[in-house]
């Protein structure tokens, strides 16, 4: 890593380039790191306050992996029974696991261990409320659009496997209510048809709650799972600066640009700043707000239940669909299929499965092959917006349902008033969240429409010289037109005159014939409200002036 210009001491001689100097040419010579450095730290990066909710995951996830490696040299994840007799006098003499005793002295006796608990506890909670919060910016803005899709698949991915360590971390304490929300799984897994007694004594050891399912929540919460979920994040940056940031329109923005500020130093300089900005946030919410409190709550027993039993908040949803589901089974042969639990089990993952494979069904309907890097405002996509806030509308309506003994006891209402009101809400719920959306997306759109042909509103009234009274517009530069007016509208997919030349009626694919539906559904007549034409804003704007 040479510069070119050779050095000389005061006497003249060639000067020694210094150690470390050697040492990046020894490196460099062997990794390519200058190489690599000089493509990639000058890389840039556009500016928006949405692009944080990424950074937010990002490092939460890196609080958790600091926090977690804390944590680890303390519990001890064994069913082991013991009895307690430590320093929280009201549990000495009850018969616990050692994984709930370590769990109570990393609380009670390690020092800053409550403080690193509460950290990662909250750090988890954020780290999935960011992931969904980011997953959402990308789909209302359609940043998942080619080239991207491969991306998107590793964010859905490490959602789903944020969910799943998240389950099996806040189980490991074998408090009452940990050890209520695996009886809820379990009797989840026993619903399964045929092969459900088998998957609940291969993942328990035997009959629940078991000796072995703590040490294997252990491994799979601390080694399997952050270790893939770390490779992914690792590849899902590598491919953001492979093709590069999203960016929304504006003025010098195209698709084969980026304007922003270059990796090095700004953005990392903001990034580093971001990141104890983060971690001093989690830490004061974790000193302020207790979460989690096991020595209230006790050790687990199989013949108890806790009161107010809640998963955290990402799983509320699966939760929900259970509580609200009619208890509806059917016996045959001996056996009873417990539909009640079956079917919400199964559509849980069905409509996660459907969030994944999105991106590849838009592309299809709209039979689109380009690449994309100017994102979408949410208000010129809104059948997908309107999907999207469907969706979410439906996950809080479970959200509700998932905790409707606590919404009943908290303001002194029937719990089976709340979960009737939750099964309407299922149905009606994201159909009129929907249309409320779509019709806001619309009305959106035609203020920009008349924004961008008469100008900004001033509050001036002006006089006609025939008496009228109108309000003078500002006419908008040319930058604002461009912000409001670059975007594409799509063209639904046609199939053609049904009959040929010759009167023959045509044959069609199912999947040709379902494509156009879907595209005259998401682009077709009365979708988005046509973009203002060069013509109509030079016939507007070439008259008396007040417009």
């Amino acid at each position: 890593m040479s510069s070119g210009i050779e050095r000389t001491r005061h006497d003249g001689r060639p000067a020694q380039p210094g150690k470390g100097e050697r040492v990046a040419d020894w490196a460099d010579g062997r990794l390519g790191i200058h190489t690599l450095a000089k493509s990639q730290l000058r890389k840039i990066f556009p500016d928006h306050w949405s692009f944080m909710f990424g950074e937010i995951c990002l490092y939460s996830f890196l609080i958790l992996i600091l926090t977690g490696v804390y944590l680890t040299l303390f519990f001890e994840p064994s069913g082991m029974e013991v009895v307690y007799d430590g320093v929280y006098t009201p549990l000495n003499g009850i018969r616990m696991t050692r994984a709930f005793e370590s769990t109570v002295d990393i609380s009670m006796e390690v020092r800053g261990g409550l403080l690193i608990r509460q950290i990662h506890h909250w750090a988890a909670l954020i780290f999935v409320a960011g992931m969904l919060a980011h997953m959402m910016r990308v789909f209302f803005t359609g940043a998942f659009r080619r080239p991207r899709e491969i991306n998107w698949l590793f964010g859905w991915t490490l959602l789903m496997l944020g969910i799943i360590t998240g389950l099996t971390g806040y189980s490991l304490p074998d408090d009452l209510l940990s050890g209520t929300g695996l009886r809820f799984a379990q009797g989840a897994i026993l619903s399964v048809p045929v092969v459900g007694t088998y998957l609940s004594f291969f993942l328990f050891g035997g009959e629940f709650p078991g000796d072995d399912i703590i040490p294997r929540l252990f491994s799979v919460h601390v080694l399997l799972l952050p270790g893939i979920m770390l490779g992914l994040v690792v590849a899902h940056l590598i491919l953001v600066f492979y093709h590069k940031h999203t960016q929304f329109a504006g003025p010098g923005r195209t698709e084969k640009n980026v304007v922003g500020a270059p990796f090095m130093p700004i953005y990392i300089a903001k990034a580093g700043g971001f990141f104890f900005l983060v971690f001093g946030v989690v830490a004061i919410v974790a000193g302020l707000f207790q979460i989690n409190p096991v020595w209230l709550l006790g050790p687990y027993r199989p013949d108890l239940v806790s009161t107010g039993a809640q998963p955290d908040w990402y799983l509320g949803f699966s939760e929900g669909l259970i509580r609200v589901m009619p208890a509806w089974e059917i016996s045959a042969w001996g056996h009873t299929l417990q539909l009640g639990v079956f079917i919400p089990f199964s559509l849980f993952p069905l409509v996660m499965m459907a969030i994944a494979v999105y991106p590849f069904i838009e592309a299809w309907v709209a039979g689109d092959k380009r690449e994309h890097h100017i994102a979408q405002r949410p208000r010129n996509a809104p059948v997908r917006t309107s999907l999207g806030v469907a969706w979410l509308t439906l996950y809080f309506v479970l959200l509700i349902g998932g905790g409707n003994d606590i919404v009943a006891t908290r303001f002194q209402l029937s719990i089976n008033a709340i979960t009737w009101l939750v099964r309407i809400g299922v149905f009606v719920g994201p159909v009129l969240a929907f249309i409320v959306t779509r019709r806001i997306c619309l009305g959106l759109q035609r203020r920009d429409r008349d924004k961008a042909l008469h100008g900004r509103e001033s509050g001036i009234i002006k006089r006609l010289p025939h008496g009228e009274y109108v309000e003078v517009h500002e006419p908008l530069s040319q930058a604002q037109l461009h912000t409001l007016t670059a975007y594409e509208q799509p063209a639904p997919f046609e199939l053609g005159p049904r009959v040929d030349a010759n009167g023959v009626k045509r044959k069609f694919k199912r999947s040709e014939l379902l494509r156009a539906r879907l595209a005259r559904a998401m682009y077709g007549p009365g979708s988005h409200v046509p973009k203002p034409t060069v013509e109509e804003y030079r016939a507007i704007n070439s008259g008396d002036g007040h417009h």
